[in-house]
């Protein structure tokens, strides 16, 4: 698989990674940049634990904890931090960090449904295991609720005339 280079690395662990024996927690492990750089910067004492709710990014994970007995990963949204935390018992943090946003390989893999440039499927979950795909949701969702979504999330200012289109498709 090719190396993954994270945005502001150096930044993040300069600021992120304040004791080499810290315990630190990765919310949005994704392909592993942040965390193999965490891990790098951590003395033997350190530990590194890391959360994503996309699967595949969780079976990287699953390979990295292989290698590194310092670093564990878990299969969850990085909302149920807390939880997570309190199954591993850890108690206290030295450090977070939260990359948020779709990932490069989400947006390279048409179908995951995220991607703007590749045919695919509408799906955009990150976990595509859990809850429904974008197509499910337009498909049941109500015009209304369809143009207040866009209009609110995606800052559309054409929304209601987009929701009331697939409305029409729909039928």
């Amino acid at each position: 698989m090719e190396q993954h280079v994270p945005v502001l690395r150096d930044q993040v662990l300069e600021q992120l990674v304040t004791r080499p024996d810290g315990v630190y927690l990765d919310c949005t492990f994704g392909r592993g940049g942040h965390s193999r750089a965490i891990l790098a910067r951590l003395g033997e004492g350190g530990r590194l634990y890391a959360l994503d709710r996309d699967p595949q990014a969780v079976a990287v994970g699953r390979e990295l904890a292989a290698e590194d007995e310092r670093f564990v990963i878990g299969h969850a949204a990085f909302s149920d931090f807390g939880r997570y935390l309190d199954a591993q018992g850890v108690d206290c943090l030295d450090g977070l960090l939260l990359d948020l946003g779709v990932s490069s390989p989400q947006l390279d893999d048409a179908d995951r449904g995220f991607s703007f440039v590749r045919e695919g499927p509408l799906d955009m979950r990150m976990d595509p295991a859990s809850g429904l795909s974008a197509a499910q949701w337009l498909n049941d969702a109500e015009e209304g609720e369809i143009a207040r979504v866009l209009r609110r999330l995606g800052e559309e200012k054409a929304a209601g005339r987009i929701a009331r289109a697939i409305g029409q498709r729909r039928r």
